[in-house]
Protein backbone atom coordinates (compact mmCIF):
# COMPACT_ATOMS: atom_id res chain seq x y z
CA UNK A 1 0.00 0.00 0.00
CA UNK A 2 2.61 2.64 1.19
CA UNK A 3 4.67 0.97 -2.55
CA UNK A 4 1.62 2.50 -4.36
CA UNK A 5 1.16 5.64 -2.36
CA UNK A 6 5.32 6.49 -3.37
CA UNK A 7 4.71 5.31 -6.54
CA UNK A 8 1.73 7.68 -7.41
CA UNK A 9 3.37 10.47 -5.28
CA UNK A 10 6.06 9.92 -7.69
CA UNK A 11 4.85 10.08 -10.52
CA UNK A 12 2.84 13.25 -9.75
CA UNK A 13 6.18 14.65 -9.36
CA UNK A 14 7.17 13.31 -12.94
CA UNK A 15 4.48 14.58 -14.30
CA UNK A 16 5.64 18.54 -13.90
CA UNK A 17 9.49 17.91 -15.10
CA UNK A 18 11.96 15.45 -14.84
CA UNK A 19 13.96 15.24 -12.30
CA UNK A 20 17.26 13.46 -11.33
CA UNK A 21 17.07 10.40 -9.40
CA UNK A 22 18.52 12.23 -6.83
CA UNK A 23 15.72 15.17 -6.87
CA UNK A 24 13.20 12.66 -6.55
CA UNK A 25 14.20 10.88 -3.90
CA UNK A 26 15.17 14.12 -2.01
CA UNK A 27 10.95 15.02 -2.44
CA UNK A 28 9.75 11.80 -1.41
CA UNK A 29 11.92 11.77 0.96
CA UNK A 30 10.11 15.03 2.04
CA UNK A 31 6.64 13.21 1.80
CA UNK A 32 8.11 11.25 4.45
CA UNK A 33 7.81 7.82 2.97
CA UNK A 34 10.61 5.06 4.21
CA UNK A 35 13.88 4.49 2.64
CA UNK A 36 13.09 1.03 1.80
CA UNK A 37 9.61 2.48 0.11
CA UNK A 38 11.41 5.00 -2.07
CA UNK A 39 14.47 2.58 -3.19
CA UNK A 40 11.52 0.24 -4.40
CA UNK A 41 9.85 2.84 -6.08
CA UNK A 42 13.20 4.09 -8.31
CA UNK A 43 13.56 0.63 -8.89
CA UNK A 44 10.05 0.39 -10.53
CA UNK A 45 10.49 3.58 -12.33
CA UNK A 46 13.82 2.70 -13.93
CA UNK A 47 12.78 -0.80 -15.44
CA UNK A 48 9.30 1.39 -16.72
CA UNK A 49 11.57 4.11 -18.04
CA UNK A 50 10.37 7.12 -16.44
CA UNK A 51 13.04 7.83 -14.65
CA UNK A 52 16.34 8.56 -16.53
CA UNK A 53 19.45 10.98 -15.20
CA UNK A 54 21.03 10.53 -18.40
CA UNK A 55 17.59 11.82 -20.42
CA UNK A 56 16.73 14.53 -17.52
CA UNK A 57 20.65 15.55 -18.34
CA UNK A 58 20.33 16.12 -21.97
CA UNK A 59 16.90 18.11 -21.83
CA UNK A 60 18.48 19.91 -18.89
CA UNK A 61 21.07 21.30 -20.82
CA UNK A 62 19.14 21.76 -23.36
CA UNK A 63 16.78 23.87 -21.81
CA UNK A 64 19.50 25.97 -19.97
CA UNK A 65 21.54 26.49 -22.97
CA UNK A 66 18.43 27.67 -24.60
CA UNK A 67 17.67 30.20 -21.78
CA UNK A 68 21.29 31.47 -22.65
CA UNK A 69 23.37 29.81 -19.08
CA UNK A 70 26.94 28.81 -19.80
CA UNK A 71 28.13 25.26 -20.19
CA UNK A 72 30.06 25.65 -17.00
CA UNK A 73 26.87 26.69 -14.61
CA UNK A 74 24.73 24.02 -16.71
CA UNK A 75 27.61 21.61 -15.59
CA UNK A 76 27.13 22.98 -11.72
CA UNK A 77 23.27 22.97 -11.66
CA UNK A 78 23.01 19.20 -13.20
CA UNK A 79 25.32 18.51 -10.23
CA UNK A 80 23.48 20.21 -8.10
CA UNK A 81 20.86 18.03 -8.57
CA UNK A 82 22.14 15.14 -8.11
CA UNK A 83 23.48 14.08 -11.60
CA UNK A 84 27.23 12.62 -11.46
CA UNK A 85 30.32 14.98 -12.94
CA UNK A 86 30.81 12.36 -15.62
CA UNK A 87 27.35 11.93 -17.21
CA UNK A 88 26.87 15.86 -16.45
CA UNK A 89 30.27 16.36 -18.43
CA UNK A 90 28.49 13.96 -20.71
CA UNK A 91 25.30 15.71 -21.41
CA UNK A 92 26.91 19.17 -21.55
CA UNK A 93 29.18 17.69 -24.68
CA UNK A 94 26.69 16.08 -26.43
CA UNK A 95 23.85 18.79 -25.96
CA UNK A 96 25.97 22.39 -26.70
CA UNK A 97 26.80 23.27 -29.63
CA UNK A 98 30.20 25.54 -29.50
CA UNK A 99 29.38 27.99 -32.09
CA UNK A 100 25.49 28.28 -30.94
CA UNK A 101 26.81 28.93 -27.38
CA UNK A 102 29.60 31.43 -28.43
CA UNK A 103 26.51 33.31 -30.00
CA UNK A 104 24.78 33.05 -27.22
CA UNK A 105 27.51 34.38 -25.02
CA UNK A 106 27.77 38.00 -27.44
CA UNK A 107 23.84 38.16 -27.88
CA UNK A 108 23.42 38.35 -23.68
CA UNK A 109 27.03 40.51 -23.62
CA UNK A 110 25.42 43.11 -25.96
CA UNK A 111 22.06 43.05 -23.97
CA UNK A 112 23.83 43.43 -20.54
CA UNK A 113 25.79 46.06 -22.25
CA UNK A 114 22.83 48.07 -23.41
CA UNK A 115 21.71 48.07 -19.74
CA UNK A 116 24.70 49.08 -18.45
CA UNK A 117 24.89 52.03 -20.90
CA UNK A 118 21.31 52.77 -19.80
CA UNK A 119 22.12 52.70 -16.35
CA UNK A 120 25.78 54.27 -16.25
CA UNK A 121 26.16 56.23 -18.81
CA UNK A 122 27.74 56.14 -22.61
CA UNK A 123 31.68 55.94 -21.73
CA UNK A 124 31.03 53.30 -18.90
CA UNK A 125 32.43 50.47 -20.89
CA UNK A 126 35.21 52.24 -21.62
CA UNK A 127 36.21 52.18 -18.01
CA UNK A 128 37.62 48.99 -16.39
CA UNK A 129 35.23 49.31 -13.55
CA UNK A 130 32.87 48.64 -16.66
CA UNK A 131 34.38 45.93 -18.34
CA UNK A 132 34.66 44.13 -15.19
CA UNK A 133 31.00 44.56 -14.17
CA UNK A 134 30.23 43.11 -17.96
CA UNK A 135 32.76 40.15 -17.66
CA UNK A 136 31.18 39.39 -13.80
CA UNK A 137 27.64 39.06 -15.14
CA UNK A 138 28.48 36.66 -18.01
CA UNK A 139 30.93 34.86 -15.82
CA UNK A 140 28.23 33.90 -13.00
CA UNK A 141 25.95 33.28 -16.04
CA UNK A 142 28.42 30.36 -16.75
CA UNK A 143 30.32 31.07 -19.70
CA UNK A 144 34.34 30.16 -20.06
CA UNK A 145 36.24 33.23 -19.40
CA UNK A 146 38.64 33.12 -22.34
CA UNK A 147 35.22 33.59 -24.48
CA UNK A 148 33.97 36.04 -22.07
CA UNK A 149 37.08 38.30 -22.33
CA UNK A 150 36.78 38.11 -26.70
CA UNK A 151 33.57 39.14 -26.07
CA UNK A 152 34.02 41.95 -23.68
CA UNK A 153 36.94 43.14 -25.56
CA UNK A 154 34.71 42.97 -29.15
CA UNK A 155 31.99 45.28 -27.26
CA UNK A 156 34.50 47.68 -25.53
CA UNK A 157 35.99 47.96 -29.01
CA UNK A 158 32.54 48.82 -31.01
CA UNK A 159 31.42 50.80 -28.45
CA UNK A 160 34.85 53.14 -28.20
CA UNK A 161 34.00 53.17 -31.96
CA UNK A 162 30.72 54.38 -32.29
CA UNK A 163 31.73 56.74 -29.31
CA UNK A 164 33.90 58.33 -31.76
Amino acid sequence: MADDLCYLAALRILKYRFNSEAELRRKLRGKKFEKETIDETIVRLHKEKWLDDERFAGAFVRTKANRRHGSRRILNELQAAGVDREAAAQAVVENIDPEREAEALRTLCARRAGVLIRRHGADFLSSGEGRNKLAGYLLKQGYDAALVYEAVKEISVVHHQSDS
